[in-house]
C-alpha cells in the first residue's frame, strides 16, 4: 500500500498538542520540535507493526500527515499550503522507554514498521483546519483530536521546516498526535481515522526472530 510512497525524509513534530506534551509531563516547546523517522518504517494499511524482541512499551500515536508536492525551500507561511499534494492518517509509533532512556529519539521512532500510514488523498487547504483525527485500539477509541487544536500550524511548521532543510517531492510531514496515547501489544489491531480522509487499519505482531 506505500509503493506509491517514497519520500527522501519523514519528518515528525513533537509535542504540538497541549494535552498530549502534558501526559507525558513535558513543556509545550516554544519552537517546533522535529524528529526524523527513516523510509524503512514505512509500512502500509494492513501490513503489520512488529514489536521487536527486547522492548519494552511501544505506543501508537494517532496522526496527521501530509505529503510534500513540490521541491520547497525557504517558503513564505502564506505560500506553504501550494507546496502540499496529498492528506493522509498515520500512526508513529514508538518504543516509549528507549524515547525516555535515550537523549534523542531516532531508536525509539526507527524501527521497521513503526510508521504506518494510510492512503493518500489529494489535499484540500479549505478543509485542513477541520480536519479531526481519531485512534481506535481493538475497537475502542483512545485518541481524538482536531488540528485546529495543533499548537503550530502546517503553513508555520512547513515555512520553518524549509529555512532548515530543503524539501523534496514525495516527503512526508507528521504534524503531531493528541492525548490519549498508550501500550499495544502483539494481538492488537490499531486504527486511525482522519474524518473525510480515510482509516488507517494496522494489526501488531511479535517481530520475527
Amino acid at each position: 500500500m506505500t509503493s506509491n510512497l517514497s519520500p527522501s525524509k519523514i519528518l515528525c513534530v513533537g509535542r504540538n498538542f497541549r494535552a498530549h506534551a502534558a501526559e507525558l509531563d513535558h513543556e509545550v516547546p516554544s519552537e517546533p520540535l522535529f524528529f526524523f523517522k527513516p523510509p524503512s518504517s514505512l509500512i502500509g494499511n494492513g501490513e503489520p507493526i512488529r514489536i521487536p524482541d527486547g522492548v519494552g512499551r511501544v505506543d501508537f500515536e494517532g496522526e496527521v500527515a501530509v505529503v510534500v508536492g513540490r521541491r520547497a525551500r525557504r517558503l513564505k507561511e502564506e505560500e506553504a499550503l501550494s507546496y502540499v499534494e496529498a492528506v493522509l492518517p498515520a500512526n508513529d509509533v514508538t518504543a516509549r522507554d528507549l524515547q525516555r532512556q535515550d537523549s534523542q529519539w531516532t531508536r525509539a521512532k526507527g524501527f521497521d514498521t513503526f510508521c504506518a500510514v494510510g492512503d493518500p488523498v489529494p489535499f484540500e487547504p479549505e478543509a485542513w483546519e477541520g480536519l479531526v483525527v481519531r485512534a481506535r485500539v481493538n475497537g475502542k477509541e483512545r485518541q481524538e483530536g482536531r488540528i485546529s487544536d495543533l499548537v503550530f500550524t502546517l503553513p508555520f511548521l512547513l515555512s520553518h521546516i524549509s529555512h532548515i532543510m530543503t524539501l523534496e517531492p514525495g516527503d512526508l510531514l507528521l504534524t503531531g498526535t493528541p492525548s490519549g496515547v498508550g501500550p499495544i501489544h502483539p494481538g492488537d489491531v490499531v486504527e486511525v481515522e482522519v474524518e473525510g480522509v480515510g482509516v488507517l487499519k494496522n494489526p501488531v505482531q511479535r517481530a520475527e526472530p
